[in-house]
């Protein structure tokens, strides 16, 4: 097995997996924007196992795995790796799907998400419902590693309504994922409150006590490169998972990048647009777009208009008759 989570440099930066935001379109975008060597692994959107296993609901599901030619080629070029994030619950269906995954799309690693905290998913048992039983975690990480030569991760959290973070990393480290990715809020916090750096710091000293060789990142309201590689520092964390800092900054892997004009933000919008027309038209919600919409438009004079303007397009065209009319 190529392990590449021991292998990319320290500290590593990734794009976390987001439902309806990290497809192969923000991807290709996104690692477009990185400066060289900012940027090292990105994922897919959340894609569940029971859904791929089933032949009628494959088709479907599969479009979560879709990777564009043009964002394989410049992924290669600027050797970034390709994660596939799964969930479920069932150990034997995550051995199944793990062998289709690495038959027939080319990742360089799969995660498994036992993180998100939403309401209708964690009653199904999966995700981060499974910090509450850690023998079927376990099991589950065994399964999938025995489908598949890919490196197996684990995104999680610190715990479901208080932080049990030491217990549960050293659950997971005795069966030796390629890497752990930790979210420093527990299950009951969703995305409120701030994500707690000192239960990632315990986690980090409870990796080097137990398999110093795994390498353990950290993820939770990381704003800007610098306050990632402070964390770093503070923490011992081996690389940073950027989330919602993305929509802060969708130039975050590009640090050195401080001004940015309209027309860049502008070109960067309609590139996105043609880009997600080429690939989901037809296919997926035009009204998607329009979250990213408001991460392009701000920071300028003017801005606000235009995201109000956005916000009512109903269409691909209109969009492109829209900054026709402006210039």
């Amino acid at each position: 097995m190529n392990n590449f989570w021991q292998n990319i440099p320290k500290p590593a930066f990734s794009l976390a997996p987001m439902e309806d935001v990290t497809d192969t379109v923000f991807r290709e975008i996104v690692a477009g924007m990185a400066a060289p060597g900012r940027l090292n692994v990105v994922f897919t959107e959340f894609t569940s196992v029971e859904g791929m296993n089933h032949p009628k609901g494959r088709e479907r599901v599969s479009e979560r795995l879709i990777i564009n030619d043009s964002e394989r080629e410049l992924l290669k070029k600027l050797d970034i790796k390709l994660v596939a994030q799964i969930w479920g619950r069932k150990p034997e269906v995550y051995n199944s799907i793990a062998r289709y995954i690495s038959e027939n799309y080319d990742f360089d690693g799969l995660d498994i998400n036992m993180g998100c905290p939403v309401k209708k998913v964690i009653k199904t048992g999966s995700c981060s419902a499974l910090i509450g039983e850690p023998e079927l975690a376990k099991e589950i990480i065994q399964a999938t590693k025995k489908g598949t030569h890919l490196p197996v991760s684990v995104k999680t959290r610190t715990g479901i309504k208080q932080h049990q973070t030491e217990e549960w990393i050293a659950h997971l480290l005795e069966v030796e994922p390629a890497a752990i990715i930790l979210h420093g809020r527990t299950q009951r916090m969703q995305s409120e409150g701030e994500a707690d750096w000192s239960e990632i710091a315990k986690a980090v000293e409870v990796k080097n006590r137990m398999k110093p060789e795994i390498p353990m990142h950290g993820n939770g309201d990381v704003f800007s490169f610098a306050d990632g590689l402070k964390k770093t520092e503070e923490t011992g964390v081996d690389g940073i998972m950027i989330g919602r800092g993305i929509f802060q900054n969708p130039w975050f892997f590009n640090p050195e990048k401080t001004e940015i004009s309209m027309e860049e933000r502008i070109e960067k919008l309609l590139e996105h647009t043609r880009l997600f027309e080429k690939t989901w038209g037809g296919i997926k919600n035009f009204n998607i777009l329009k979250r990213f919409y408001k991460i392009y438009l701000n920071s300028f004079p003017g801005a606000a208009k235009l995201r109000a303007d956005l916000m009512e397009v109903k269409n691909y065209d209109e969009v492109y008759r829209y900054f026709a009319k402006e210039k």
